[in-house]
């Protein structure tokens, strides 16, 4: 299952694989970010380093709505890997993420 990680994300990119998500929805699922800069002024407010349950590294962030987003509001969220089967798996366990979620 995917969880959040300290691994370098470093040589991550964008494979076309994004998920709609509030803020809230994803620090439930991954805790707070790593990035935190929800002022609008930059290409990114948020970011998350996680990995996929085979260890391998993935990044969720919002890519530029140059503007703060609600806690609550949905948005697209790219996810980032070195691959796009990484980013593909990504997708997929958080989707179960958020099924978990619901359940509760």
């Amino acid at each position: 299952m995917a969880k959040k990680s300290d691994k370098n994300a470093s040589g991550t990119s964008f494979f076309n694989d994004t998920i709609q998500a509030s803020v809230t929805d994803l620090r439930k699922m991954f805790g707070e970010p790593d990035d935190d800069n929800n002022r609008g002024d930059d290409k990114v407010n948020y970011e998350w380093i996680c990995e996929t349950s085979a260890g391998d590294v993935f990044t969720v962030y919002d890519w530029k709505h140059y503007r703060s987003l609600g806690d609550n509001e949905i948005v697209s969220w790219h996810i980032g890997g070195l691959n796009s089967m990484v980013t593909d798996q990504a997708v997929n366990e958080i989707a179960s993420l958020f099924d978990q979620i619901d359940a509760n």
